[in-house]
């Protein structure tokens, strides 16, 4: 009695689909890839073609600063050692609050980014408000 049969079997694998399958992975991953940017850092220009909306219900700080650095805000001049008790002061009584940073085109960097890092030392969240391009304001 021999169970066993004369015939053998074979197994194949048919690998044509996997590699279908994995070209099509490998797409899928190299085009997520690209549309993360880690790190991503958001600028805002002297000129926009848009601006964000802002919610209408935080306090917003108007700070100003003209060609010939005199600082406003709220459309109050002040010193610029005035700047950092002024948003401390507006900060403890109202957390939500931002500060929306105008300044002439033509004053140094340097000059808007020390206003910015009072923002930043104070906690009050900064905007640089921007014209829209080609408006020439």
């Amino acid at each position: 009695m021999n169970f066993r049969s004369t015939r053998k079997q074979e197994f194949e694998i048919f690998s044509n689909s996997f590699s279908d399958i994995m070209f099509f992975l490998m797409l899928f991953f190299l085009i997520v890839s690209t549309m993360i940017t880690p790190g991503a850092i958001k600028l805002a220009l002297p000129q926009a073609d848009k601006s964000p909306q802002m919610n209408k219900q935080t306090e917003k700080i108007a700070i100003s600063i003209t060609k010939d650095l005199k600082y406003y805000i709220n459309d109050k001049q002040i010193q610029f050692a005035q700047i950092e008790p002024e948003l401390l002061r507006i900060k403890k009584e109202n957390a939500e609050a931002f500060a929306v940073v105008r300044c002439d085109n033509t004053i140094a960097v340097q000059t808007m980014v020390d206003v910015l890092q009072l923002g930043n030392k104070t906690g009050v969240k900064m905007v640089l408000a921007t014209s829209k391009k080609g408006s020439g304001n």
